[in-house]
């Protein structure tokens, strides 16, 4: 059983002392744990100091790519060299990681395909009581989209198996949490979660300027999950919604008829006419994005068998092995530009770069 531990970072290098100290060395059930510093254009030394505490995993972005694209390629490293959970933490400590070993169990257990730390929002003394409230309605928004019961789906503190990690798949540009709850929730994997106590705020979040920000974005980010797993009932709804918006002026109409002093009231004709386009521009849309659902789930099924042939025993890279070694034996493996990989307590972005 190999365990990665993913932390995204961007000029961590004040914090990242203390996450690497209290990663746990060794866990029952896990053979062999792994940490892999995801470097998202940090301009500090957060790489070097990362090096100098014995990491030897890294993933270079050449530019800030941000956190979707940190756990995606993160996520690709460790698959690629053998990963059976994948555990993502923060570089700026907020996370207890000695708790990483209770957060494992349920995979461990065969209990669950992802859990998630449970940070207990409501007892956080750093959070304003507004900030707590949204968080409360975000999780139950999430949990509405996703059908789940998750207490904290805005905490990125998670372990993943490999299995879900195979069937997930992160499209959006913001955030990968809500996003991957809602798909985990709609292909049915099973989700835990599981309380920790957070550590003292360290900095401000960079990824965003203010809560607004926030809520603007990761309201996009789960309507758009959403209406990927079930347009069927947004638009739907919209067409229902509109065709009561033509019923009520037409059936004004007619009764005015009937009292003959309809002549006056010809707006309500015009009025109720754009509402039955909007009804049926709304059931087109039902039509549409049912059969492009029906395409993205055979593309997702395609790209799981893709996966499981890419992440095969004998494609993946020796987390152990120098990289010219594993480069040498899989000289096929693609290396992304943007994100560029390295196993060498010496290795740099430039190197790698020139790799790829």
């Amino acid at each position: 059983m190999r365990l990665f531990v993913q932390i995204p970072c961007l000029n961590e290098e004040q914090t990242l002392p203390l996450v690497l100290a209290t990663i746990p060395k060794e866990i029952p059930g896990v053979d062999e744990i792994h940490i892999l510093v995801v470097d998202d254009g940090s301009s500090d030394r957060t790489v070097e100091v990362a090096r100098e505490l014995g990491v030897e995993h890294f993933v270079f972005h050449t530019r800030n790519m941000g956190l979707a694209r940190s756990f995606r390629d993160g996520v690709d490293y460790a698959m690629q060299h053998g990963a059976d959970i994948v555990v993502n933490t923060d570089g700026d400590n907020q996370y207890p990681q000695e708790r990483i070993a209770d957060l494992v169990q349920p995979i461990l257990r065969g209990e669950a395909d992802i859990v998630i730390g449970d940070r207990q929002t409501k007892t956080i003394e750093h959070f304003s009581p507004f900030k707590k409230v949204m968080q409360g309605f975000g999780s139950s928004v999430v949990n509405f989209a996703a059908e789940t019961n998750l207490p904290d789906a805005a905490s990125g503190f998670r372990a993943y198996s490999r299995e879900s990690l195979i069937r997930l798949n992160v499209v959006t540009q913001f955030s990968y949490c809500m996003e991957t709850i809602i798909q985990a929730g709609n292909k049915r994997l099973r989700i835990e979660s599981v309380q920790i106590s957070t550590n003292p705020k360290t900095r401000e979040s960079r990824l965003f300027k203010n809560i607004f920000q926030h809520m603007g974005r990761s309201g996009q980010a789960i309507m758009r999950s959403y209406i990927m797993f079930k347009p069927h009932v947004v638009f739907l709804t919209l067409a229902l919604l509109f065709f009561i918006g033509a019923a009520i002026p037409f059936g004004r109409f007619l009764i005015l008829t009937w009292m003959g002093v309809a002549g006056d009231h010809i707006q309500s004709l015009i009025f109720g006419s754009a509402m039955l386009v909007g009804a049926l521009l709304s059931v087109a849309l039902t039509v549409i994005s049912d059969m492009l659902r029906t395409n993205r789930t055979l593309l997702e099924d395609s790209l799981e068998r893709i996966k499981l042939m890419q992440y095969a025993p004998e494609r993946v890279f020796d987390p152990n092995a120098p990289v010219l070694a594993d480069a040498a034996r899989h000289p096929s493996l693609p290396v992304s530009v943007d994100a560029v990989i390295a196993h060498h307590p010496t290795a740099d972005a430039d190197q790698v770069t020139a790799r790829a």
